[in-house]
């Protein structure tokens, strides 16, 4: 299942792995800024993540200064990718991560939203309402190659009022690395 434009978001309350933003754990409320929730499905170990980290990490700061939320989460497998661990997501979160990176351990938030790659993201506007899901930029492995910025699109019309005129876009990185069940 995958949310569509105008659902709210499922509910979560995760392991925060960056205690210095938001404490040790973390619910979607608390999450939720003033003017709206950007949901990043992420990882350590993706190349299309690890090259996309700068702009993650601006991107966060742009969202704080306009009253948006912003939290990162990993619901990759740590047995698949053992970089992928709550350990490893606390050591690159001291890195001057500015955002809550969450730990998603039964994987249940990631199906919940529909989540298939990493990074992919999702954009709430103040009523809790999705207003774009996909990718951050039509280049997440190489930022001078970047055309498009979509993420930054739909948050600019978002603030102004409007819906983003292209609301869903493929994501573009590494599949989520489910558990088997």
């Amino acid at each position: 299942m995958s949310l569509n434009i105008g659902d709210a978001p499922p509910a979560f309350h995760l392991a925060n792995a960056n205690t210095a933003i938001g404490g040790s754990q973390m619910s979607l409320e608390q999450a939720f800024g003033r003017n709206g929730l950007v949901v990043a499905f992420e990882c350590n170990h993706c190349p299309y993540v690890v090259a996309s980290v700068s702009r993650m990490n601006a991107m966060a700061e742009f969202c704080q200064q306009n009253e948006i939320g912003y939290v990162g989460i990993n619901s990759n497998d740590p047995l698949v990718y053992e970089n992928d661990s709550f350990a490893n997501m606390e050591k690159r979160a001291v890195k001057g991560m500015p955002y809550a990176y969450l730990h998603d351990s039964e994987q249940d938030v990631a199906h919940a939203y529909g989540a298939e790659r990493t990074p992919e993201f999702f954009l709430f506007n103040s009523q809790h309402q999705l207003v774009y899901k996909g990718r951050m930029d039509d280049s997440p492995r190489d930022p001078s190659d970047v055309m498009v910025r979509d993420l930054d699109q739909a948050i600019t019309a978002m603030l102004n009022g409007t819906a983003p005129d292209v609301p869903v876009t493929q994501s573009i990185g590494c599949s989520v690395k489910w558990k088997l069940r």
